[in-house]
């Protein structure tokens, strides 16, 4: 069975692990950190780019020193999961800043969400005002996260 991914060889997998934890290093300094050439490996960073294995560039932003430190993963339950449905409700939730991810799942509920505010209170307005009302929602189950022990951590696997 073939995949329509382009295959990585080591150095494409340590181009992407270098810039995984810093996106901001010199051409010059990822070459030599690879052990290739400032051409060939800029080569390689502009096909990756075409391929979109790397799609984009992004400042990471510490949430807790901006006060959004109230962390809640949200199981969502429609009343309804025919494709219209799904697509009213990724639309809707895409909407919505404070939730930070959304993942249809195969299980006893329909999505897992994300939610990041500034405390309780932000996230019980967010729940009543924003998520309750998507479409087709039959009915929620907070999860309140007390401490993030691993994230952002795509590093590990390259």
């Amino acid at each position: 069975m073939t995949n329509d991914y382009p295959e990585l060889d080591r150095f494409d997998r340590a181009i992407l692990q270098v810039l995984a934890t810093d996106g901001r290093i010199s051409i010059t300094d990822l070459a030599r950190e690879i052990g290739l050439s400032k051409s060939p490996t800029q080569a390689r960073l502009r096909r990756l780019e075409k391929d979109r294995i790397i799609t984009g560039y992004r400042a990471l932003v510490d949430p807790i020193r901006l006060g959004m430190d109230h962390v809640s993963f949200v199981e969502v339950r429609l009343n309804d999961t025919r494709e219209t449905a799904l697509a009213e409700f990724n639309a809707a939730v895409r909407k919505i800043p404070e939730i930070e991810q959304v993942h249809l799942i195969a299980g006893n509920f329909d999505y897992l969400m994300k939610v990041r505010t500034q405390n309780m209170t932000d996230y019980r307005i967010v729940l009543a005002e924003k998520i309750s009302t998507l479409p087709h929602v039959s009915n929620t189950s907070t999860y309140v996260a007390m401490q993030a022990v691993k994230e952002n951590a795509l590093s590990d696997v390259i």
